[in-house]
């Protein structure tokens, strides 16, 4: 469906733990993921994938649309940004633009500037 589009596929996880806490976890598309290991690595506890409700609460979007643009929608600063360091090695990436319709790429620097442009600091941890 997405044709011959260069650069690093993405996919991203809302989660969220038993305390309430939530993460956006954006990685490479092929890249498998072991909540349990995440939680520990995070400090987080158990991990879980949020509700679609919570989704939209905090995130503005629908499921299948997740993407790190949607940060910019959590004006309560409720939910922390990870991504994984081996993005950092494509340029473009590419994500959905709120819209699972759609596909925009930026550079890896970029998306580190928009993330802190909206206070977002991300976490960038090897998911190796």
């Amino acid at each position: 469906m997405r044709g011959e589009l260069p650069g690093g596929h993405t996919k991203n996880l809302f989660l969220r733990n038993k305390k309430g806490g939530m993460w956006l976890v954006t990685c490479l598309e092929d890249r498998a993921i072991d909540l349990k290991d995440l939680g520990e690595r995070l400090d987080a506890g158990r991990l879980s994938f949020g509700r679609p409700e919570r989704l939209m609460q905090y995130l503005g979007v629908i499921p299948g649309a997740v993407t790190p643009f949607a940060v910019i929608n959590d004006r309560q600063d409720a939910v922390q940004m990870v991504l994984d360091s081996a993005l950092m090695e494509y340029d473009p990436l590419n994500f959905h633009p709120l819209d699972n319709a759609r596909t925009t790429a930026l550079s890896p620097r970029d998306l580190l500037r928009f993330l802190e442009s909206v206070g977002h600091y991300p976490q960038v941890i090897s998911l190796d």
